[in-house]
């Protein structure tokens, strides 16, 4: 790369490329590298001439009636000059030695208006409205995604874009900016009125709220819009939390395990529901099994319950659980997992729940497939099994520090036979 020297310092001595004519007037440019050293000057070279390039790239980006776009490339233009992109408001509040420095920049780039603009706070913020902050939250919580399965992201998104929906349906698509505490209240008691009016938990609510302000608080902070949103106070309070109820003993026996009683429902959904009855696994995590995790042909056939193309509910989640009585049976006609439910198991949930309540196989009306879960536990419980035991195959922490590494796959599979089905 050329260098030339004036007086004790050397400099970057070329022609502006062409593609940047639209934002630099001048045809040779001269970029000081500080130095009075020629070793230093070479090293220092192709990163000063590659700071300059991003910055006529910023200069072009910034060349565009897109206001978040240019609001962007204003704010990487002042990053790439050393400075923290300010509005104008702001920047005249600096200190005078901050101020002249930054006007002292701008002058040295006299014929770049876009550098005067980034440096003095020329870019006015973008409006970005709730439905606009959905699209640019995806991008932005990446890493909160790492690891999930398909369904797993579906299951994480969609309650977002259902916040999203009922805020707007409320409130409209507002800016950012004009969601105050008012509009907050607004939305709020809409949703009094519903858990009042439809007898939803206040649960639902608040995890309506979570979900928005996780939104709108994550595009406000990762754009640096600096907005300070309303979303503290307006929490629902939570009614006692509903404990799902455990089948009975004799519930299963008679009325579940009853000859034909499961025969409407499809194969892979009612062999779901048999391998939980003495597993106790949840249904999310049997219909994600995959073939590796299915062990029918070892001595003693068992599940191995591992993060396999999916996220587990937490670390204790993984765990090894044996197959026994109707559940072995069932896994039998199933060794490579159930690809029906793999990807949608929300789906088996509401498949299996609706052919319970439709043929009077719900103990109450609070029952559903996941009190299967329940009652295994309870099972367990009134046999007497060791608290470790019991939280090592449901998957529980553990409320002291785990020591050494459980009981074994024979242990448990002895443990349990006497409470099979």
């Amino acid at each position: 790369m050329p260098l030339m020297r004036r007086g004790s310092v050397f400099y970057i001595r070329r022609r502006v490329p062409k593609r940047f004519a639209p934002v630099e007037s001048r045809s040779e440019i001269w970029l000081s590298l500080h130095t009075d050293s020629e070793t230093q000057a070479k090293a220092k070279a192709p990163l000063i001439w590659a700071e300059q390039i991003e910055a006529w790239e910023a200069r072009l980006a910034g060349d565009t009636d897109d206001a978040e776009a240019r609001f962007q490339a204003a704010a990487e233009l002042a990053q790439r000059r050393g400075y923290r992109y300010l509005t104008a408001e702001k920047v005249a509040q600096l200190p005078r030695a901050e101020l002249l420095e930054r006007i002292e920049t701008v002058a040295d780039q006299r014929h770049a208006p876009q550098e005067a603009a980034a440096l003095l706070g020329g870019v006015a913020e973008p409006l970005i409205s709730v439905e606009r902050a959905l699209e640019l939250y995806w991008p932005l919580a990446k890493d909160r995604i790492v690891g999930k399965s398909e369904d797993q992201l579906r299951r994480w998104r969609n309650p977002r874009i259902k916040a999203v929906r009922n805020f707007i349906s409320v409130c409209g698509n507002l800016p950012l900016n004009e969601i105050s505490g008012d509009v907050m209240l607004d939305f709020r008691a809409w949703w009094v009125e519903r858990v009042d009016i439809e007898d939803i938990s206040p649960d639902t609510a608040n995890k309506d709220f979570m979900h928005l302000g996780d939104v709108l608080k994550t595009v406000s902070r990762m754009k640096r819009l600096g907005l300070v949103l309303p979303f503290t106070d307006i929490a629902l309070k939570s009614g006692e939390a509903k404990t799902r109820p455990p089948f009975s003993h004799a519930w299963i026996r008679d009325q579940l395990l009853r000859p034909g009683a499961l025969d409407g429902l499809n194969e892979q959904a009612r062999a779901i529901l048999l391998v939980m009855i003495n597993t106790g696994a949840r249904p999310s995590e049997l219909a994600g099994l995959t073939p590796e995790e299915i062990h029918l042909d070892a001595n003693i056939p068992h599940i191995s319950i591992k993060p396999i193309g999916r996220k587990l509910k937490s670390g204790n989640a993984r765990r090894v659980i044996p197959l026994i009585g109707v559940s072995l049976e069932a896994m039998r006609p199933f060794p490579d997992g159930f690809s029906r439910y793999q990807t949608r198991s929300a789906g088996l949930s509401g498949t299996v729940n609706k052919f319970l309540r439709e043929n009077g196989l719900c103990e109450t009306a609070e029952h559903t497939l996941y009190c299967l879960r329940h009652s295994f536990e309870d099972r367990m419980l009134a046999a007497g099994l060791d608290e470790r035991i019991r939280r090592d195959l449901m998957g529980h922490a553990l409320n002291r520090e785990r020591y050494g590494a459980g009981a074994s796959l024979k242990q448990l599979s002895d443990l349990l036979q006497p409470l099979a089905f």
